[in-house]
């Protein structure tokens, strides 16, 4: 059996680390939490806020659960940092909950990367700013972000 490759591999340079951030938040915006799941290792581990989840099975179901919350989520990520197998992200996203209030939550995230290319460590701070709807910077159909969308330093954040 062969070993599961996500490409791009480790050491990573500014285009592939550009790469890889992009290919995250596309697959975040897609909203499918087994098909995310499987760009981490078997036994990843993550701390989400104050949430420590290890496993692609855990991984899973934290998303499922974000996901049923945080709805309409869109989510823009930037490089901020890398290193050989290491990669530091800035991020936005938005989302409203089930009684319709937005937020548009701010994070960092430090992420480390097995040789072939899985992330095996994710460290996530987040916080949530209640928005109005007006307010919203993010607008684009379900799914990854178009080419032409600003990123999170043309809008400001």
């Amino acid at each position: 059996m062969s070993e599961e490759v996500r490409h791009p591999i480790p050491p990573f340079n500014e285009e592939t680390a550009k790469q890889k951030v992009r290919m995250a938040e596309d697959g975040w915006n897609n909203r499918n939490p087994s098909k995310v799941a499987m760009a981490y290792t078997q036994d990843s581990a993550w701390r989400n806020r104050a949430e420590f989840v290890t496993g692609r099975e855990e991984i899973e179901q934290f998303l499922t659960r974000k996901w049923n919350k945080e709805l309409e989520y869109r989510l823009i990520k930037e490089l901020w940092a890398y290193s050989e197998n290491r990669i530091a992200v800035r991020y936005a996203y938005e989302w409203h909950d089930d009684s319709g209030q937005w937020y548009r939550s701010y994070g960092n995230e430090n992420w480390q990367f097995d040789k072939n290319g899985l992330m095996e460590k994710r460290f996530a701070c987040i916080n949530d700013l209640p928005i109005q709807e007006s307010e919203r910077k993010f607008h684009w159909p379900h799914g990854a972000r178009p080419e032409d969308h600003a990123g999170l330093s043309e809008l400001g954040l």
